[in-house]
């Protein structure tokens, strides 16, 4: 019986690497865009450097290389009046609904969705 290698790799690999985690980001904002409950939140930013910074966030926290440089989670998201738990859910959501439509293993969706969530508490300044 073969070792399955897979589960040796960190989360960045099997998800696929930098290309796999550029194209999440960028369908995953296209998502946030479309729905009135968040781009609210989004208007005012360069939505091009957000991508970035997100693929560069996602990438350290999935376990590829840290070439973030970005504020800490809990600074970049002070000033956003009125962000609250539907807003993290949502987000949750979309993200989730990406990386299904990406066809991503149910068992990477999970752990996808269990690192975010960790971040709920900075996000939403509690």
């Amino acid at each position: 019986m073969q070792e399955d290698l897979s589960s040796n790799q960190s989360l960045f690999a099997r998800l696929g690497g930098e290309a796999a985690v550029e194209a999440a980001v960028v369908r995953f904002y296209e998502r946030v865009m479309a729905d009135p409950r968040l781009a609210k939140f989004f208007e005012h930013l360069d939505m091009g450097a957000q991508i970035k910074k997100q693929i560069a966030f996602m990438t350290m926290a999935f376990g590829g290389p840290n070439q973030y440089s970005g504020r800490d989670l809990r600074t970049a998201h002070a000033k956003l009046a009125g962000l609250g738990d539907v807003h993290f859910d949502a987000i949750l959501e979309h993200l989730r609904c990406t990386l299904v439509d990406l066809q991503i293993e149910e068992r990477a969706i999970a752990e996808v969705i269990g690192i975010v969530e960790t971040t709920r508490a900075d996000v939403l300044n509690r």
